[in-house]
C-alpha cells in the first residue's frame, strides 16, 4: 500500500489571536484557552486523572492531534499526579499536521500567558517540537520521560488509520474541526472503526453534541450522555464503551503476555541489545545470553554502520519498513552519538546526513517533491559535491537525518558493557560465554538450557535474537527437513575494508558517508571504511585480497579515490555473515504454533492464510533476519516486539506488521494450499 503525501496544515490567527485552520475555516480551540479546554473536555470528560491511577499502562486515542495541546495538557497532568500510571501511551491521528516551524510559532503565542498551566506545559512543548518527525504518512513513535510516555503519531486520513492501528484504548479524545467544516472526522466509517480499538469500559469525550456524533457513538456500543460544556457551550458529549456484544478486535495478533515479569533474550548483537532495551523499558527484567565471550561478536561487530532512510517510487512494504525503521533508529541512536544522552560518554559516530549517489537530477527532483525536506533532498552534482567535499560525484539523494555509528560500541552501551552504560540499572543482565543449546517448557515458564540440558536462565518469555542460529532453537514444526516455521532464510558473507589514515594523506576525503550498492564511511581518525562484499555459500573467515579489491572499486566509484592494493597487512577489515529472509524483510513477533498447519479446509484454511490469524506459541518470540540493514531495522523491530509482548499500541500499521510477521511464511503456505485445491 503506497503512502500518500502529507499536506501540512495552513495556520493563521484570527482577530482574537486564536490559531485558525485556513483550509477548514475553523479555530483550533475555544477562545477561553486550549489548555483549559483540554482539561475540561478531554481530561475530566474521560474521568482523568482518576482512571489512570495505580495502573501499569494507560492508552489514549485521539482522532485529531492538531497543535498537540491536548497531548501536552495530558502529559503535564500525568506528571503532576503522584498516583499516575507507570506508563502513558498516547496515539493520535492528523491528516494535516503542522510543520515544526508552525508548531513553534503557534506554541509561542498560545503558551505566552505565563500562568501555572502554561509554565508547566512550555518545556514539554519544546521537547515535542525537538522530536517532531518529518511529515510522512507513517506511524511515528516518539518517547519521553525515559520512555514512560509514548506518543504515536499517525499522519493521514483518520478513517483509514483507524482500520490500520492495533491498540486497546482506555480513553478516546474525539477532537477535530466542527462537523460542518470537516465531516470526514465525524463520519459513520470513523465511528464504526472505534469499537475494535477500545478496551471494555473505555470512555470517550468531545466538545460536540451534534446528533450524528451521539448516534455514531451509540451505534458503536457506547452509552452516551451529555455533560456541562466549556466556555459558553451549554453541553458536551461523554460516553462509556459497554457493548452488548464484544466486537472482534481488528487484526489483533495472539500470544501477547501483558503480565510478563521477565524475559530471556538469546543473542547479544544489535537485535538482542535492542530487544532487551525495549522490553526493559516496558518494565521487564531481561537476561541476555550470548554464546561468544563478548557482545557484538558477529555481524554487529563492524567498526561502523550506516543509518539512513529509503524512498522508492512504488513505496511498497520494503520501502515503508526501512523508512519507518530509519526514523526510529535516528531518534534512538543520534542522542547517544552527539552527546544529548547526558552523563554518558558519546558512542562513536556522526549524524550529519548521508548521500545516496546516482540517478538523473531531474528524476531525483520529481521524486523528492513528494517528500518533506527533513526526510530527503534531491541535489544536483554541484550541490552534492559541495556537501560531500569530493569532486565529480554527480546527483544524489541527501538524507539529512542519517549518519553512522559504531555498532559494537552501541551494543555495549545498551547492555552496560562500557563506560556510561546503564544496563544494570535498567533491568538488563548480560551473560557472555553462555551458549543456549535447547529451550524447554516448564509450566508457563521457559528454560534456556545448555548442551547437557542444564537450565542457564528461566523466564516468562524467550526472544530469539541470534540470527540464523535462531532456527536451531525453534521447536520442531511441519515435516521432517522442512524449514522451521516455513522460514526461507539465507546467509551471505560480507567483508569490509578499513583504510588507515597513513594511506590517505594528501587526498580529498568525503566529509560524510556515501552510499549506492556499497558505502564509504569517513572515520574520526582520518581513515575510511568501505564495502561490503556479498557472497552466499561461503564460510571463509579470512580477509581476502579479491574482496579488498572489490571494496577499493566501491571507494573509487563513490568517492573518486583510486588506490592500488597495498602490501598484505596494510588494509584492515572484518568478515561477518548476514542473515536474511528471501523477501528481505525481518522476522518479528510470536512464533506460530507447532500444529498450525499450512493447509486447512474451508474457513479455517482461509483464516490461516493471513499472518494475523495464525495461532502462536505462548511466550516464544523472534527478532531476526535483519540482513544488511540490522543497524537501521533493529530499533523499530524491537519496539514492535515489545509492544506485541506487552499488549501496548503497535508502532507500525497492521499491513506493515503482516509484512514482517514471523508467521508470514505459514500464511503463504496456507494460501498456496488453498490455491492448489
Amino acid at each position: 500500500m503506497k503512502t500518500a503525501p502529507i499536506a501540512p496544515a495552513s495556520i493563521d490567527f484570527d482577530a482574537d489571536g486564536i490559531p485558525y485552520a485556513c483550509a477548514f475555516d475553523d479555530r483550533y480551540h475555544a477562545g477561553a484557552g486550549a489548555l483549559a479546554q483540554a482539561a475540561h473536555v478531554f481530561l475530566r470528560g474521560n474521568g482523568l486523572p482518576e482512571r489512570w491511577r495505580n495502573r501499569s499502562r494507560f492508552v489514549i486515542l485521539e482522532t485529531g492531534f492538531g497543535l498537540g495541546l491536548n497531548f501536552l495538557a495530558t502529559w503535564a497532568a500525568w506528571r503532576r499526579d503522584p498516583a499516575r500510571s507507570t506508563r502513558l501511551h498516547y496515539v493520535a491521528i492528523d491528516k494535516h499536521p503542522p510543520t515544526r516551524v508552525d508548531l513553534a510559532r503557534v506554541h509561542a503565542a498560545v503558551l505566552a500567558a505565563g500562568d501555572d498551566d502554561t509554565v508547566a506545559v512550555a518545556p514539554l512543548a519544546a521537547r515535542l517540537r525537538e522530536a517532531w518527525p518529518p511529515l510522512t504518512g507513517d506511524l511515528h513513535r516518539l518517547a519521553f520521560d525515559d520512555e514512560r510516555v509514548e506518543l504515536l503519531l499517525a499522519f493521514g486520513d483518520a478513517g483509514t488509520w483507524l482500520r490500520r492501528l492495533q491498540l486497546r484504548a482506555d480513553a478516546v479524545f474525539l477532537d477535530g474541526f466542527a462537523p460542518a467544516h470537516n465531516p470526514e472526522m465525524w463520519s459513520e466509517a470513523l465511528f464504526a472503526a472505534l469499537p475494535a480499538l477500545c478496551a471494555m469500559a473505555a470512555t470517550a469525550a468531545t466538545w460536540s453534541v451534534a446528533r450524528s456524533v451521539r448516534d455514531g457513538l451509540a451505534l458503536g456500543g457506547f452509552e452516551v450522555e451529555r455533560a456541562p460544556g466549556f466556555a459558553g457551550k451549554r453541553e458536551m458529549t461523554v460516553a462509556r464503551f459497554i457493548p452488548r456484544h464484544r466486537p472482534a478486535p481488528v487484526a489483533r495478533r495472539q500470544s501477547g503476555l501483558p503480565g510478563a515479569r521477565d524475559a530471556i533474550v538469546v543473542g547479544a548483537g544489535l537485535a538482542g541489545a535492542m530487544a532487551a532495551r525495549a522490553l526493559a523499558a516496558q518494565g521487564l527484567v531481561v537476561t541476555v545470553l550470548e554464546a561468544a565471550p563478548a557482545p557484538a561478536s558477529a555481524a554487529s561487530g563492524n567498526r561502523a554502520g550506516l543509518v539512513r532512510s529509503l524512498v522508492a517510487r512504488d513505496d511498497g512494504a520494503h520501502a515503508r519498513w526501512h523508512r519507518a525503521a530509519a526514523l526510529q533508529a535516528q531518534r534512538l541512536i543520534a542522542p547517544l552519538v552527539d552527546g544529548r544522552d547526558l552523563g554518558a560518554v558519546p558512542v562513536p559516530g556522526q549524524f550529519g546526513g548521508v548521500l545516496h549517489l546516482g540517478g538523473h537530477a531531474d528524476d531525483l527532483q520529481r521524486m523528492a517533491a513528494a517528500w518533506p525536506a527533513d526526510l530527503v533532498q534531491a541535489l544536483d552534482g554541484q550541490a552534492a559535491e559541495a556537501l560531500a567535499g569530493v569532486p565529480g560525484i554527480g546527483p544524489a539523494w541527501f538524507f539529512p537525518g542519517g549518519g553512522w555509528v559504531d555498532p559494537s560500541a552501541l551494543v555495549r552501551r545498551i547492555l552496560g558493557g562500557d563506560e556510561g552504560g546503564t544496563a544494570a540499572a535498567s533491568g538488563i543482565g548480560l551473560r557472555t560465554g553462555c551458549p543456549v543449546a535447547q529451550l524447554q517448557r516448564r509450566g508457563t515458564r521457559w528454560l534456556a538450557c545448555d548442551a547437557q540440558g542444564r537450565p542457564q536462565a528461566e523466564a516468562d518469555l524467550v526472544v530469539l535474537a541470534n540470527a540464523a542460529d535462531a532456527a536451531r532453537l525453534v521447536p520442531a514444526t511441519g515435516d521432517a527437513g522442512s524449514p522451521p516455521c516455513g522460514w526461507r532464510l539465507g546467509l551471505s558473507r560480507g567483508q569490509v575494508t578499513q583504510l588507515p589514515p597513513t594511506l590517505l594523506r594528501g587526498r580529498s576525503l568525503p566529509r560524510l558517508p556515501l552510499a549506492r550498492n556499497g558505502y564509504v564511511i569517513p572515520l574520526p581518525d582520518g581513515g575510511l571504511l568501505c564495502g561490503a562484499t556479498q557472497s552466499t555459500g561461503d564460510d571463509d573467515t579470512s580477509l581476502r585480497a579479491p574482496d579488498h579489491l572489490h571494496n577499493l572499486a566501491v571507494l573509487q566509484r563513490l568517492a573518486g579515490l583510486r588506490l592500488d592494493l597495498p602490501e598484505p597487512g596494510v588494509l584492515g577489515g572484518r568478515v561477518g555473515w548476514r542473515c536474511h529472509a528471501d523477501d528481505r524483510l525481518p522476522l518479528v513477533g510470536a512464533l506460530p504454533l507447532d500444529d498450525a498447519r499450512p493447509a486447512r479446509e474451508g474457513a479455517a484454511g482461509a483464516r490461516l492464510s493471513q499472518p494475523r490469524h495464525v495461532p502462536r506459541a505462548s511466550g516464544l518470540f523472534v527478532l531476526g533476519a535483519l540482513g544488511s540493514r540490522g543497524l537501521t531495522g533493529s530499533a523499530l523491530g524491537a519496539q514492535v516486539l515489545a509492544a506485541w509482548v506487552c499488549d501496548t499500541p503497535i508502532p507500525v500499521d497492521t499491513d506493515l506488521l503482516d509484512a514482517v510477521d514471523a508467521a508470514r511464511y505459514r500464511a503463504r503456505d496456507a494460501r498456496r494450499g488453498l490455491a492448489s485445491r
